[in-house]
């Protein structure tokens, strides 16, 4: 069921994404560079037992494992579920299986898209073919899909040394999530009010602890929280550290402090650049004041206020 928020509450798309690199082992080497020249290649486990993907350690003895075979590109369907609306990015376009598949010679399946018409055609048991994508670099899209096939099952592997020509040493696999986000009434009202450069927060109304940003209910007493209360705009920093790699798409030169900052007022500490001062005079007891930016809809950075710095008994239960 689809619930839609009521027309008062913010709603923004959001996106997390992380590219992630990695270097690759002898193994894995072989496995991705040999999708690239369409050749199948598993490891020999120390039982004997062929598996596809291949591991560079026994799951069962963590033996180190390097025997290198090439399995078929044909196989038996073992499980299967249908997949009516592809999201972008998946293999393909239309609907299709997300299909395990036991390679001829191989002991284990490797998950994979099936290019089927429709939930019918597909079943435990079905021959299936790798179809290879036009264009190959040596990833796990080089295997486009599967595809049905009338082809007899059985097969062994056989023993292949991994050599290929440029080798594939290294990925970049990409995390990404996109999603809309709402962020309920609390925060809605305090991002609002963060637009007027005003802070506001919500009280308990059982610890009297106030919570900057508000959450809508205390996690302590699990009670719900209405009283809408202003803090700051000053505060003192109560830890912090020294940021010196530089984020992508950030125009912010390294090193900086990055800290978290009890608001006068507040119950905790929320977080926040430091600026305007040298980033080893940074310190924890700094009074500082929210700097905006303009049409900014929350403070660009805090610089210190110039308030003699807070005593540590002010804020240490922030910690």
């Amino acid at each position: 069921m689809t619930v839609t928020p009521p027309p008062d509450l913010l709603r923004a798309p959001l996106v997390v994404e992380f590219p992630f690199t990695r270097s690759l082992g002898p193994v894995q080497s072989a496995f991705l560079t040999g999708l690239r020249e369409r050749t199948l290649l598993g490891v020999r486990a120390e039982g004997g037992r062929i598996l596809v993907p291949p591991v560079e350690y026994d799951p069962e003895s963590a033996a180190e494992l390097r025997e290198l075979v090439e399995v078929g590109t044909t196989g038996t369907v073992t499980t299967w579920a249908w997949n009516p609306e592809p999201r972008p990015g998946q293999p393909l376009a239309t609907p299709f299986a997300w299909v395990l598949v036991r390679l001829d010679g191989a002991d284990t399946a490797l998950l994979h898209a099936l290019d089927a018409p429709g939930p019918e055609a597909v079943r435990t048991g079905l021959r299936v073919r790798v179809r290879w994508a036009e264009e190959r670099s040596g990833a796990i899209t080089d295997i486009a899909c599967f595809e049905p096939h009338e082809s007899a099952g059985g097969g062994e592997a056989r023993a292949h040394d991994g050599t290929f020509d440029d080798p594939v040493t290294g990925i970049v696999a990409p995390a990404r999530l996109d999603y809309t986000y709402s962020p309920g009434r609390a925060q809605t009202r305090y991002l609002h009010a963060l637009a007027e450069r005003r802070t506001v927060g919500e009280r308990c109304p059982s610890c009297a602890k106030v919570y900057v940003p508000p959450r809508g209910a205390c996690p302590t007493c699990g009670v719900a929280t209405t009283d809408r209360v202003e803090v700051g705009p000053r505060g003192t920093v109560t830890t912090f550290c020294i940021v010196n790699i530089k984020a992508k798409n950030l125009d912010i030169d390294v090193p900086y402090v990055y800290a978290h900052i009890a608001l006068d007022g507040a119950g905790l500490a929320l977080h926040g650049r430091i600026a305007g001062i040298p980033y080893d005079q940074v310190r924890m007891g700094l009074r500082v004041e929210p700097v905006w930016s303009e049409d900014s809809r929350y403070p660009d950075h805090y610089r210190p206020c110039g308030e003699p710095d807070a005593d540590y008994d002010t804020y240490k239960e922030l910690l």
